[in-house]
Protein backbone atom coordinates (compact mmCIF):
# COMPACT_ATOMS: atom_id res chain seq x y z
CA UNK A 1 0.00 0.00 0.00
CA UNK A 2 0.77 3.69 -0.47
CA UNK A 3 1.97 6.01 1.80
CA UNK A 4 -1.05 7.89 1.99
CA UNK A 5 1.44 11.34 1.29
CA UNK A 6 2.11 9.62 -2.58
CA UNK A 7 -1.70 8.80 -2.96
CA UNK A 8 -3.88 10.84 -5.97
CA UNK A 9 -6.93 11.56 -5.04
CA UNK A 10 -8.68 12.91 -7.62
CA UNK A 11 -8.41 9.43 -9.53
CA UNK A 12 -9.74 7.57 -6.62
CA UNK A 13 -12.71 9.47 -5.72
CA UNK A 14 -13.86 9.66 -9.67
CA UNK A 15 -13.25 6.07 -9.59
CA UNK A 16 -14.92 5.32 -6.11
CA UNK A 17 -18.00 7.59 -7.30
CA UNK A 18 -18.02 5.71 -10.73
CA UNK A 19 -17.49 2.15 -9.60
CA UNK A 20 -19.58 2.06 -7.26
CA UNK A 21 -22.84 2.80 -9.21
CA UNK A 22 -21.58 0.27 -12.12
CA UNK A 23 -21.01 -2.28 -9.17
CA UNK A 24 -24.55 -1.54 -7.77
CA UNK A 25 -26.26 -1.51 -11.49
CA UNK A 26 -24.46 -4.27 -12.85
CA UNK A 27 -24.75 -6.43 -9.61
CA UNK A 28 -28.07 -5.14 -9.00
CA UNK A 29 -27.24 -5.47 -5.76
CA UNK A 30 -26.97 -1.66 -4.14
CA UNK A 31 -24.89 -2.28 -0.80
CA UNK A 32 -22.11 -3.97 -2.90
CA UNK A 33 -21.64 -0.55 -4.66
CA UNK A 34 -21.96 1.10 -1.45
CA UNK A 35 -18.40 -1.24 -0.49
CA UNK A 36 -16.91 0.47 -3.24
CA UNK A 37 -17.85 4.15 -2.43
CA UNK A 38 -16.66 3.14 0.78
CA UNK A 39 -13.48 1.52 0.23
CA UNK A 40 -12.85 4.28 -2.49
CA UNK A 41 -13.75 6.84 0.03
CA UNK A 42 -11.69 5.79 3.19
CA UNK A 43 -8.58 5.66 1.13
CA UNK A 44 -9.12 8.87 -0.41
CA UNK A 45 -10.29 10.17 2.83
CA UNK A 46 -7.08 8.59 4.53
CA UNK A 47 -4.61 10.65 2.10
CA UNK A 48 -6.47 13.94 2.89
CA UNK A 49 -6.52 13.91 6.41
CA UNK A 50 -2.61 13.25 6.33
CA UNK A 51 -1.35 15.72 3.76
CA UNK A 52 -3.84 18.40 4.52
CA UNK A 53 -5.05 18.14 8.10
CA UNK A 54 -8.56 18.11 9.56
CA UNK A 55 -10.19 20.99 7.88
CA UNK A 56 -9.36 20.40 4.75
CA UNK A 57 -10.30 16.12 4.81
CA UNK A 58 -13.48 16.78 6.76
CA UNK A 59 -14.85 18.96 3.44
CA UNK A 60 -13.81 16.93 1.21
CA UNK A 61 -14.76 13.68 2.79
CA UNK A 62 -18.08 15.29 3.10
CA UNK A 63 -18.06 16.55 -0.54
CA UNK A 64 -17.32 12.73 -1.55
CA UNK A 65 -20.50 11.94 0.54
CA UNK A 66 -22.37 14.81 -0.54
CA UNK A 67 -22.06 14.27 -4.09
CA UNK A 68 -23.37 10.62 -3.81
CA UNK A 69 -26.65 12.16 -2.11
CA UNK A 70 -26.69 14.54 -4.88
CA UNK A 71 -26.34 12.15 -7.65
CA UNK A 72 -29.65 11.05 -6.54
CA UNK A 73 -31.90 13.99 -7.12
CA UNK A 74 -29.78 15.33 -9.80
CA UNK A 75 -30.44 11.66 -12.03
CA UNK A 76 -33.92 12.57 -12.25
CA UNK A 77 -33.51 15.59 -14.01
CA UNK A 78 -30.34 14.73 -16.10
CA UNK A 79 -30.21 11.00 -15.94
CA UNK A 80 -28.46 8.38 -14.12
CA UNK A 81 -25.15 8.44 -15.67
CA UNK A 82 -24.47 12.40 -16.24
CA UNK A 83 -25.38 12.84 -12.89
CA UNK A 84 -23.10 10.44 -11.56
CA UNK A 85 -20.00 11.60 -13.86
CA UNK A 86 -20.97 15.12 -13.00
CA UNK A 87 -20.89 14.76 -9.31
CA UNK A 88 -17.54 12.69 -9.70
CA UNK A 89 -15.57 15.22 -12.10
CA UNK A 90 -17.05 18.49 -8.82
CA UNK A 91 -15.95 15.71 -6.60
CA UNK A 92 -12.45 14.62 -8.28
CA UNK A 93 -11.78 18.72 -9.49
CA UNK A 94 -12.19 19.64 -5.48
CA UNK A 95 -9.49 17.05 -4.15
CA UNK A 96 -7.09 17.82 -7.04
CA UNK A 97 -7.18 21.58 -6.24
CA UNK A 98 -7.33 21.04 -2.32
CA UNK A 99 -5.11 18.54 -1.91
CA UNK A 100 -3.28 16.71 -5.08
CA UNK A 101 -1.80 19.97 -6.87
CA UNK A 102 -0.03 20.97 -3.32
CA UNK A 103 3.49 20.40 -3.96
CA UNK A 104 5.29 19.13 -1.00
CA UNK A 105 8.35 20.42 0.49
Amino acid sequence: MKDAREVSTAPLVAAGLVGGFLTARETGIRPLGGVVLAAAGAYAARTWFTKAGWPVGTALTLGYLGGFGASHPLAKKIGAWPAVFSVAAVTATAAYAAVDSATTD
